[in-house]
């Protein structure tokens, strides 16, 4: 029978959580440390929400999104929300996230800090080698993720087929890997579209950095995400993006102004976005520096690691909910 299985991994995995918290806690102790820092709602936070609990130390964490939103109680989300000092969230989205699942007297302790990318490794390519100018030339797509369920890449694949079919010259240069892999490419030698497409692997850094400079247009066509630093990199370097309307994406892409967004699932709508962007070279040259400019000013790491370190410093200063009670 499923369940009780179901109940024993849970139970199996509960046992594994509290030895790691024993570890953590016993570490802190030994270095005399008496506040601990978790990125991410998940599995790695429920071990900090024990090492709180059981050795009495403060806890704050910094969420993501959206994995924990899935599963409020799987992730004991509400109990994280309750124990946690104070939270950072990464985007407007996850705050609300969090206050949905939280009593309005717990909102005090979340606060948007942004992520961001370094601007002097993410740079437009020099004009000695221009992007394509004209719909007479070939359009290079560029999307970087891994290759999941989530990140909507069949979709991408449908819309290539489609721009194809209608007379456009474009290909399209996938970045990453994972478990959808072999289904893309079955997809793409099933409908002709092997002269068009490439997988190219994870890649490092710099190598990603190659491909992007290859790219006339980059796109995400997320069904989840939080706020893709994918994004952010192809928009430091001035490559015009297509992206949907999920999650924290709205908040780094603002719709016409410093990208295209369209609805997650919609072939038709994410091929009508590229064909646009293929057909208007100084709609490209807009949007990308635009975009831009709006990394540089909201997402620029090294200004936001300021904040974030400020608001720990302000945070970690302030009386826990039980100092104040006691």
């Amino acid at each position: 029978m499923e369940l009780p299985a179901c109940g024993l991994y849970r139970r199996g995995y509960a046992l594994l959580y509290l030895l790691e918290a024993f570890l953590v806690g016993n570490w802190m102790k030994q270095r005399g440390l008496t506040h601990l820092h978790v990125h991410f709602g998940g599995p790695v936070a429920t071990v900090g929400l024990l090492v709180s609990k059981s050795w009495g130390y403060s806890l704050s964490l910094t969420i993501h999104g959206p994995e924990e939103f899935y599963d409020v109680d799987l992730f004991y989300l509400q109990q994280k929300i309750r124990q946690a000092k104070f939270i950072f969230c990464i985007s407007d989205y996850c705050r609300s996230q969090l206050m949905k699942y939280s009593a309005p007297d717990h909102w005090k302790k979340l606060q948007v800090i942004r992520l961001g990318i370094r601007p002097e490794e993410f740079v437009p390519r020099a004009d000695t080698s221009p992007r394509a100018e004209s719909s007479q030339n070939e359009i290079t797509l560029v999307c970087v993720g891994r290759l999941v369920p989530a990140k909507g890449q069949m979709i991408l694949l449908e819309a290539v087929a489609s721009l194809l079919a209608a007379g456009h010259s474009l290909r399209a240069v996938f970045v990453g890997d994972g478990s959808d892999r072999k289904a893309l490419e079955a997809f793409t030698a099933s409908h002709g579209l092997s002269a068009h497409v490439t997988f190219r692997g994870a890649l490092n850094h710099d190598h990603t950095r190659e491909q992007l400079a290859q790219a006339d247009i980059f796109v995400l066509p997320s069904f989840a995400e939080g706020v893709p630093v994918a994004l952010m990199e192809a928009m430091a370097m001035e490559i015009p993006c297509v992206s949907t309307m999920v999650a924290g994406i709205p908040e780094l892409i603002r719709n016409r102004v410093d990208g295209i967004l369209v609805p997650a699932s919609s072939v038709e709508e994410l091929a009508a976005a590229i064909k646009l962007l293929i057909l208007d070279a100084p709609l490209r040259r807009r949007l990308g520096a635009a975009g831009r400019a709006h990394v540089l000013e909201r997402y620029n790491l090294p200004k936001n690691l300021e904040r974030l370190a400020a608001a720990f410093e302000q945070a970690l200063a302030q009386p826990s909910s039980s100092e104040e009670n006691g």
